[in-house]
């Protein structure tokens, strides 16, 4: 619990990242920079595909249209989270000459959008039957 306190207060203030160990090659810090900016890209999509849901399948039942859409705004939430956490994370372990940080959010979120696409192949084969 104290390595999450400590990592979320590095979330504001990532000068304080250089504290730790030697600095990395700058080429992987800034791979790491990409690769949590395609994690933030990723949670924009989830956000925008949750909104669209809602505001523009109004023919569908209530209770599809908010469980979908809130499980694609609550996983962008999540990603975008992911996606600070993850940087801090790989910066530390880079700086430390530590492996990098393996986590099973990769694999939660892919589920959860599969759940999600299989729900909307539902709706669209139930849409063109009724």
């Amino acid at each position: 619990m104290i390595e999450f306190a400590r990592n979320v207060r590095l979330w504001f203030a990532p000068e304080r990242v250089r504290d730790d160990g030697e600095t990395p090659d700058y080429r992987f810090s800034l791979a790491n920079e990409r690769t949590f900016l395609a994690w933030l890209r990723t949670a924009l999509a989830l956000i925008g595909g949750g909104f669209a849901v809602d505001q523009f399948l109004p023919d569908l039942p209530w209770g599809w249209r908010v469980g979908l859409a809130l499980a694609l705004l609550v996983s962008g939430a999540l990603c975008s989270l992911r996606a600070v956490s993850h940087w801090v994370r790989c910066e530390r372990a880079m700086r430390k000459g530590e492996d990098l940080p393996v986590s099973r959010f990769p694999a939660l979120l892919s589920v959860v959008i599969a759940l999600v696409a299989v729900a909307m192949v539902v709706v669209v084969f139930a849409g063109w039957a009724g």
